[in-house]
């Protein structure tokens, strides 16, 4: 037998798919950022456990080198950790002074870790002041799409948002899905038939592929 630990109700909203994102306000490394802000664009929200750290700082690299691509899906990043803004920018300057790029994006602080308690972001078997790298993206309308959870040791593939992304957007007010490995430009499949009338419609191999 497993023993499994009560969970304690923080009162904060928790964030769900399909559901409206919670919404947030706080400083950041380009004034304060409130996630209303980005109505009607793709958002993809990211957290890291701190700064200065060499995974994280290998992640902003990859995500700065990206830009073109993020922007070509219309994709607004925002980062987020509980350090402050003073310590957001004295890192931004490191990043720029070894690596040659700045990140383009906002970070925002969270020291009461109200945005990443609300999101579910704290690491359970970290310190109370680290986040796990969490990753939510957001659609134009506002509505939570994907949840991504790493642990603090491993980094997250820029490659891998950008084909989350991509799918996300390719799927989005159709029918369709996108299977394994799904790369733009690649054949979606129909969704599962929900009927057995539908199921007869469709063939044998409805899972197999094929647009409507």
């Amino acid at each position: 037998m497993f023993d499994v630990a009560p969970q304690q109700d923080s009162g904060l909203p928790m964030a769900r798919l399909d559901e409206p994102a919670p919404l947030f306000e706080a400083r950041s490394t380009q004034g304060r950022i409130r996630l209303s802000d980005y109505a009607g664009r793709w958002v993809m929200l990211f957290a890291h456990p701190a700064d200065f750290t060499p995974v994280c700082t290998s992640e902003f690299v990859g995500l700065t080198k990206a830009r073109d691509q993020f922007e070509a899906l219309d994709c607004a990043l925002i980062g987020l950790s509980v350090d402050s803004v003073y310590s957001h920018l004295a890192w931004f300057d490191r990043i720029e002074a070894d690596f040659g790029i700045r990140p383009y994006f906002p970070l925002l602080e969270d020291p009461s870790l109200a945005i990443a308690g609300s999101y579910g972001m704290i690491h359970p078997g970290a310190s109370s002041t680290a986040t796990v790298r969490s990753v939510f993206v957001i659609d134009p309308h506002g509505t939570l799409k994907a949840m991504v959870h790493y642990p603090m040791e491993v980094g997250r593939s820029v490659a891998e948002l950008l084909r989350l992304v991509e799918a996300l957007q390719a799927t989005a007010g159709n029918e369709r899905v996108a299977p394994e490995g799904w790369s733009k430009g690649e054949e979606l499949l129909n969704s599962a038939p929900a009927t057995d009338a539908e199921a007869v419609t469709a063939g044998g191999n409805w899972y197999a592929g094929g647009t409507r």
